[in-house]
Protein backbone atom coordinates (compact mmCIF):
# COMPACT_ATOMS: atom_id res chain seq x y z
CA UNK A 1 0.00 0.00 0.00
CA UNK A 2 1.23 2.99 -1.24
CA UNK A 3 0.42 6.74 -0.30
CA UNK A 4 1.28 9.18 -3.58
CA UNK A 5 0.99 12.28 -3.86
CA UNK A 6 0.78 14.06 -7.45
CA UNK A 7 3.18 16.90 -7.97
CA UNK A 8 3.14 19.31 -11.12
CA UNK A 9 5.79 17.69 -12.32
CA UNK A 10 4.47 14.54 -13.95
CA UNK A 11 5.73 11.93 -11.48
CA UNK A 12 4.67 10.77 -8.26
CA UNK A 13 6.38 11.29 -4.33
CA UNK A 14 5.18 8.61 -1.47
CA UNK A 15 3.66 10.02 1.48
CA UNK A 16 5.34 6.93 3.20
CA UNK A 17 8.69 6.61 2.16
CA UNK A 18 8.17 2.81 3.36
CA UNK A 19 6.24 -0.23 4.85
CA UNK A 20 7.98 0.55 8.30
CA UNK A 21 6.37 4.41 8.30
CA UNK A 22 2.98 2.81 7.26
CA UNK A 23 3.19 0.44 10.40
CA UNK A 24 4.99 2.55 12.99
CA UNK A 25 2.89 5.52 12.15
CA UNK A 26 -0.67 2.91 11.88
CA UNK A 27 0.18 1.51 15.20
CA UNK A 28 0.75 5.36 16.79
CA UNK A 29 -2.46 5.99 15.25
CA UNK A 30 -4.32 2.76 16.96
CA UNK A 31 -2.79 4.17 20.55
CA UNK A 32 -4.02 7.22 19.76
CA UNK A 33 -7.38 6.25 19.16
CA UNK A 34 -7.65 3.92 21.94
CA UNK A 35 -6.03 6.60 24.51
CA UNK A 36 -9.54 7.30 25.80
CA UNK A 37 -9.50 3.61 27.36
CA UNK A 38 -6.22 3.36 27.96
CA UNK A 39 -5.71 7.01 30.40
CA UNK A 40 -7.11 8.75 33.23
CA UNK A 41 -9.28 11.69 32.33
CA UNK A 42 -7.07 13.93 33.09
CA UNK A 43 -4.39 12.82 31.18
CA UNK A 44 -6.46 12.57 28.35
CA UNK A 45 -7.34 16.61 28.47
CA UNK A 46 -3.26 16.38 28.87
CA UNK A 47 -3.14 14.71 25.81
CA UNK A 48 -5.86 17.13 24.16
CA UNK A 49 -3.57 20.11 24.51
CA UNK A 50 -0.86 18.51 22.71
CA UNK A 51 -2.86 17.92 19.68
CA UNK A 52 -3.97 21.35 19.59
CA UNK A 53 -0.83 22.93 20.17
CA UNK A 54 0.71 20.64 17.87
CA UNK A 55 -1.90 22.11 15.30
CA UNK A 56 -0.51 25.62 15.87
CA UNK A 57 3.04 24.18 16.26
CA UNK A 58 2.76 22.66 12.52
CA UNK A 59 1.95 26.26 11.23
CA UNK A 60 4.69 27.52 12.88
CA UNK A 61 7.07 25.29 11.24
CA UNK A 62 6.09 25.86 8.02
CA UNK A 63 6.81 29.43 8.54
CA UNK A 64 10.00 29.25 10.95
CA UNK A 65 11.50 25.80 9.98
CA UNK A 66 10.79 25.41 6.71
CA UNK A 67 10.50 29.06 5.15
CA UNK A 68 12.86 31.03 8.04
CA UNK A 69 10.37 33.58 8.91
CA UNK A 70 10.23 34.01 12.69
CA UNK A 71 7.01 35.78 14.25
CA UNK A 72 7.21 36.59 17.83
CA UNK A 73 3.92 37.36 17.65
CA UNK A 74 1.53 33.88 16.62
CA UNK A 75 -0.44 34.10 19.73
CA UNK A 76 -2.20 36.89 17.81
CA UNK A 77 -3.33 34.57 14.99
CA UNK A 78 -4.06 32.13 17.71
CA UNK A 79 -6.52 34.86 19.70
CA UNK A 80 -7.99 35.53 16.17
CA UNK A 81 -9.03 31.78 15.87
CA UNK A 82 -10.56 31.37 19.02
CA UNK A 83 -12.70 34.58 19.15
CA UNK A 84 -13.60 34.03 15.81
CA UNK A 85 -14.61 30.16 16.72
CA UNK A 86 -16.32 31.79 20.21
CA UNK A 87 -18.23 34.29 18.56
CA UNK A 88 -19.86 32.19 15.45
CA UNK A 89 -20.58 29.23 17.59
CA UNK A 90 -22.28 31.88 19.74
CA UNK A 91 -24.58 32.76 16.50
CA UNK A 92 -25.33 28.69 16.07
CA UNK A 93 -22.66 28.30 13.13
CA UNK A 94 -22.15 24.48 13.47
CA UNK A 95 -18.29 23.40 14.54
CA UNK A 96 -17.00 22.74 10.57
CA UNK A 97 -18.17 25.99 9.19
CA UNK A 98 -16.94 28.11 12.41
CA UNK A 99 -13.64 26.32 11.54
CA UNK A 100 -13.43 27.40 8.53
CA UNK A 101 -14.41 30.88 8.87
CA UNK A 102 -12.10 31.23 11.61
CA UNK A 103 -9.17 29.34 9.62
CA UNK A 104 -9.98 31.57 6.56
CA UNK A 105 -10.02 34.89 8.74
CA UNK A 106 -6.06 34.31 10.79
CA UNK A 107 -4.59 33.51 7.10
CA UNK A 108 -6.22 37.16 5.94
CA UNK A 109 -4.82 38.92 9.06
CA UNK A 110 -1.26 36.70 8.61
CA UNK A 111 -1.16 38.40 5.03
CA UNK A 112 -1.54 41.68 6.18
CA UNK A 113 1.15 40.36 9.10
CA UNK A 114 3.18 38.88 6.38
CA UNK A 115 3.89 42.33 4.22
CA UNK A 116 6.58 44.08 6.41
CA UNK A 117 8.45 40.30 5.27
CA UNK A 118 8.35 41.28 1.90
CA UNK A 119 11.19 44.30 3.17
CA UNK A 120 12.33 43.13 6.51
CA UNK A 121 13.95 39.82 7.88
CA UNK A 122 15.65 38.60 10.78
CA UNK A 123 15.51 40.18 14.17
CA UNK A 124 13.64 43.15 12.63
CA UNK A 125 10.63 41.18 10.87
CA UNK A 126 10.42 39.37 14.49
CA UNK A 127 10.34 43.14 16.26
CA UNK A 128 7.44 43.39 13.25
CA UNK A 129 5.48 40.33 14.21
CA UNK A 130 6.24 41.43 18.25
CA UNK A 131 4.65 44.61 17.73
CA UNK A 132 1.49 43.49 15.78
CA UNK A 133 0.79 40.92 18.48
CA UNK A 134 0.65 43.55 20.73
CA UNK A 135 -2.13 45.79 18.62
CA UNK A 136 -4.32 42.62 18.74
CA UNK A 137 -4.03 42.18 22.27
CA UNK A 138 -5.09 45.61 23.03
CA UNK A 139 -8.24 45.22 20.12
CA UNK A 140 -9.22 42.02 22.12
CA UNK A 141 -9.30 43.96 25.28
CA UNK A 142 -10.80 46.74 23.99
CA UNK A 143 -13.77 45.12 21.45
CA UNK A 144 -15.84 44.40 24.45
CA UNK A 145 -19.03 44.00 22.18
CA UNK A 146 -17.44 41.13 20.12
CA UNK A 147 -14.64 39.67 22.97
CA UNK A 148 -16.19 40.89 26.04
CA UNK A 149 -12.96 42.58 26.66
CA UNK A 150 -11.18 41.75 29.75
CA UNK A 151 -14.80 40.42 31.73
CA UNK A 152 -13.79 37.68 29.31
CA UNK A 153 -15.94 35.38 26.97
CA UNK A 154 -17.80 31.85 27.23
CA UNK A 155 -17.71 29.43 24.38
CA UNK A 156 -19.85 26.04 24.50
CA UNK A 157 -19.19 23.12 23.24
CA UNK A 158 -18.36 21.43 19.91
CA UNK A 159 -22.02 20.86 18.29
CA UNK A 160 -22.38 20.06 14.45
CA UNK A 161 -25.56 18.79 13.03
CA UNK A 162 -27.40 17.62 16.11
CA UNK A 163 -24.59 15.92 18.14
CA UNK A 164 -22.34 17.32 20.83
CA UNK A 165 -19.09 16.72 21.85
CA UNK A 166 -20.19 17.09 25.58
CA UNK A 167 -17.49 14.29 27.12
CA UNK A 168 -13.90 14.76 27.15
CA UNK A 169 -13.34 11.58 25.19
CA UNK A 170 -15.66 12.81 22.37
CA UNK A 171 -13.64 16.77 22.27
CA UNK A 172 -10.65 14.41 22.32
CA UNK A 173 -11.69 12.63 19.12
CA UNK A 174 -12.29 15.95 17.48
CA UNK A 175 -8.71 17.20 18.17
CA UNK A 176 -7.51 13.94 16.91
CA UNK A 177 -9.16 13.99 13.46
CA UNK A 178 -8.47 18.21 13.42
CA UNK A 179 -4.49 17.11 14.07
CA UNK A 180 -4.22 14.22 11.58
CA UNK A 181 -5.96 16.56 8.75
CA UNK A 182 -3.35 18.89 9.95
CA UNK A 183 -0.28 17.04 9.74
CA UNK A 184 -1.61 15.48 5.97
CA UNK A 185 -2.12 18.56 4.82
CA UNK A 186 1.49 20.28 5.70
CA UNK A 187 3.35 16.64 4.78
CA UNK A 188 1.55 17.25 1.09
CA UNK A 189 2.50 20.37 0.76
CA UNK A 190 6.13 20.65 1.79
CA UNK A 191 5.95 17.42 -1.33
CA UNK A 192 4.62 19.60 -3.24
CA UNK A 193 6.64 22.56 -5.43
CA UNK A 194 5.24 25.41 -3.02
CA UNK A 195 6.77 23.69 0.13
CA UNK A 196 10.35 23.18 -2.10
CA UNK A 197 9.88 26.61 -2.80
CA UNK A 198 9.52 27.38 1.07
CA UNK A 199 12.42 25.51 1.70
CA UNK A 200 14.31 27.17 -1.14
CA UNK A 201 13.73 30.39 0.35
CA UNK A 202 14.95 29.54 3.89
CA UNK A 203 18.50 28.50 2.22
CA UNK A 204 19.22 31.65 0.40
CA UNK A 205 16.56 34.02 -1.23
CA UNK A 206 18.88 35.22 -3.88
CA UNK A 207 19.45 31.76 -5.07
CA UNK A 208 15.67 30.83 -4.70
CA UNK A 209 15.16 34.30 -6.34
CA UNK A 210 17.65 33.08 -9.79
CA UNK A 211 15.55 30.14 -9.78
CA UNK A 212 12.13 31.97 -10.31
CA UNK A 213 10.37 31.93 -7.19
CA UNK A 214 8.43 34.65 -6.27
CA UNK A 215 9.41 35.75 -3.14
CA UNK A 216 6.74 38.06 -2.21
CA UNK A 217 4.25 35.33 -3.28
CA UNK A 218 5.70 32.44 -0.97
CA UNK A 219 6.53 34.29 1.82
CA UNK A 220 2.91 35.98 2.45
CA UNK A 221 1.61 32.54 1.26
CA UNK A 222 3.96 31.06 3.91
CA UNK A 223 2.25 33.44 6.89
CA UNK A 224 -1.25 32.68 5.40
CA UNK A 225 -0.62 29.12 5.58
CA UNK A 226 0.97 29.29 9.35
CA UNK A 227 -1.56 31.87 10.32
CA UNK A 228 -4.65 29.47 9.55
CA UNK A 229 -3.25 26.82 10.88
CA UNK A 230 -2.85 28.68 13.95
CA UNK A 231 -6.76 29.74 13.70
CA UNK A 232 -7.59 25.90 13.98
CA UNK A 233 -6.07 25.56 16.71
CA UNK A 234 -7.05 28.39 18.06
CA UNK A 235 -10.68 27.38 17.50
CA UNK A 236 -10.30 24.29 19.22
CA UNK A 237 -8.27 25.27 22.27
CA UNK A 238 -11.54 27.85 22.58
CA UNK A 239 -13.63 24.79 23.03
CA UNK A 240 -11.07 23.06 25.25
CA UNK A 241 -10.99 26.43 27.91
CA UNK A 242 -14.13 27.36 27.24
CA UNK A 243 -13.58 31.03 28.30
CA UNK A 244 -11.48 33.47 26.90
CA UNK A 245 -9.64 36.53 28.23
CA UNK A 246 -7.19 39.00 26.31
CA UNK A 247 -4.30 38.31 28.48
CA UNK A 248 -4.32 34.47 27.37
CA UNK A 249 -2.72 35.67 24.14
CA UNK A 250 -0.01 37.75 24.84
CA UNK A 251 3.79 38.22 24.45
CA UNK A 252 4.43 34.80 27.16
CA UNK A 253 2.32 33.07 24.82
CA UNK A 254 3.64 33.69 21.36
CA UNK A 255 7.23 33.29 23.08
CA UNK A 256 5.69 29.84 24.45
CA UNK A 257 4.71 28.93 21.05
CA UNK A 258 7.69 30.00 19.65
CA UNK A 259 9.95 27.61 21.97
CA UNK A 260 7.86 25.00 21.39
CA UNK A 261 9.20 24.37 17.62
CA UNK A 262 12.56 25.69 18.50
CA UNK A 263 12.78 22.44 21.12
CA UNK A 264 10.83 20.46 19.08
CA UNK A 265 13.28 20.57 16.42
CA UNK A 266 12.96 22.99 13.52
CA UNK A 267 12.74 21.79 9.84
CA UNK A 268 10.86 18.77 11.29
CA UNK A 269 7.22 17.67 11.58
CA UNK A 270 7.78 15.69 14.03
CA UNK A 271 9.28 18.91 15.95
CA UNK A 272 5.91 20.43 15.92
CA UNK A 273 4.54 17.48 18.23
CA UNK A 274 7.86 17.01 20.66
CA UNK A 275 7.43 20.28 20.82
CA UNK A 276 4.16 20.10 22.26
CA UNK A 277 4.65 17.51 24.60
CA UNK A 278 7.71 19.38 25.61
CA UNK A 279 5.56 22.35 26.31
CA UNK A 280 2.23 20.80 27.89
CA UNK A 281 4.75 18.14 30.14
CA UNK A 282 7.46 20.19 31.11
CA UNK A 283 5.00 22.28 33.74
CA UNK A 284 3.43 19.13 35.22
CA UNK A 285 7.04 17.62 35.64
CA UNK A 286 8.12 21.03 37.62
CA UNK A 287 5.01 20.35 39.59
CA UNK A 288 5.60 16.40 40.43
CA UNK A 289 9.26 17.45 41.88
CA UNK A 290 8.72 20.92 43.22
CA UNK A 291 7.62 19.60 46.43
CA UNK A 292 11.05 17.93 47.20
CA UNK A 293 12.92 21.13 46.52
CA UNK A 294 13.85 23.66 49.72
CA UNK A 295 11.34 26.01 49.73
CA UNK A 296 13.49 28.63 48.31
CA UNK A 297 13.37 27.15 45.14
CA UNK A 298 10.39 24.78 44.91
CA UNK A 299 8.30 28.03 46.10
CA UNK A 300 9.97 30.37 43.59
CA UNK A 301 7.83 32.80 41.43
CA UNK A 302 9.88 32.36 38.58
CA UNK A 303 10.60 28.53 39.07
CA UNK A 304 9.04 28.09 35.53
CA UNK A 305 10.85 30.49 33.51
CA UNK A 306 14.01 29.90 34.74
CA UNK A 307 13.63 26.20 33.60
CA UNK A 308 11.88 27.00 30.28
CA UNK A 309 15.10 29.60 30.16
CA UNK A 310 17.76 27.14 31.04
CA UNK A 311 16.19 24.31 28.95
CA UNK A 312 16.17 26.94 26.03
CA UNK A 313 19.79 27.47 26.50
CA UNK A 314 21.13 23.61 27.11
CA UNK A 315 19.27 23.13 23.63
CA UNK A 316 20.65 26.42 21.30
CA UNK A 317 24.51 25.79 22.76
CA UNK A 318 24.52 21.48 22.53
CA UNK A 319 21.55 20.59 20.43
CA UNK A 320 20.48 23.00 17.49
CA UNK A 321 18.42 20.37 16.22
CA UNK A 322 15.97 19.96 18.98
CA UNK A 323 14.53 16.80 20.06
CA UNK A 324 13.93 15.30 16.96
CA UNK A 325 17.35 15.66 16.13
CA UNK A 326 18.84 13.77 19.17
CA UNK A 327 15.52 11.51 17.96
CA UNK A 328 17.74 10.98 15.23
CA UNK A 329 21.38 10.79 16.17
CA UNK A 330 20.15 8.07 18.45
CA UNK A 331 18.30 6.06 16.06
CA UNK A 332 21.44 6.60 13.76
CA UNK A 333 23.59 5.10 16.65
CA UNK A 334 21.54 1.81 17.00
CA UNK A 335 21.33 1.79 13.60
CA UNK A 336 24.85 1.46 13.39
CA UNK A 337 25.92 0.08 15.71
CA UNK A 338 28.50 -1.62 17.03
CA UNK A 339 30.24 0.61 13.67
CA UNK A 340 28.93 3.52 15.02
CA UNK A 341 31.85 6.34 15.08
CA UNK A 342 31.96 9.02 18.07
CA UNK A 343 32.93 11.97 15.64
CA UNK A 344 29.69 11.17 13.16
CA UNK A 345 28.36 14.11 13.97
CA UNK A 346 31.12 16.49 14.55
CA UNK A 347 31.03 17.87 11.06
CA UNK A 348 27.84 18.94 11.65
CA UNK A 349 28.48 20.79 15.12
CA UNK A 350 31.13 22.59 13.38
CA UNK A 351 28.83 23.62 11.22
CA UNK A 352 25.75 24.72 13.26
CA UNK A 353 28.72 26.85 15.41
CA UNK A 354 29.86 29.16 12.26
CA UNK A 355 26.03 29.27 11.29
CA UNK A 356 25.37 31.01 14.77
CA UNK A 357 27.84 33.35 14.06
CA UNK A 358 26.48 34.78 11.01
Amino acid sequence: MRFLFKTGYNHDIKLAKHGGHLFWYGLLCLVLVAAPLLVSEYLLAQLTFILIYGVVGLGLMLLAGYTGLFSIGHAAFFGVGAYAQAVLTGMGWPFPFALAVGAVLSAAVGIVVGLPALRVKGIYLGIATLSFGFIVEEVFARWESVTGGNAGKTVGPVRMFGWTADSGASFYFVCLAVAILATLACLNLLRSPTGRAFVAIRDSEISAQSMGIHLARYKTLSFAISAALAGIGGALYAHAIRFLSPDQFNIIQSIDLLLMVVIGGLGSIHGAFLGAIFLIGLPQAIGAVKDFLPDAIGQAPGLKAVVYGTVLIGFVMFEPMGLYGRWLKVRTYLQLFPFYRKGLFKRQKTFQKSDRLK
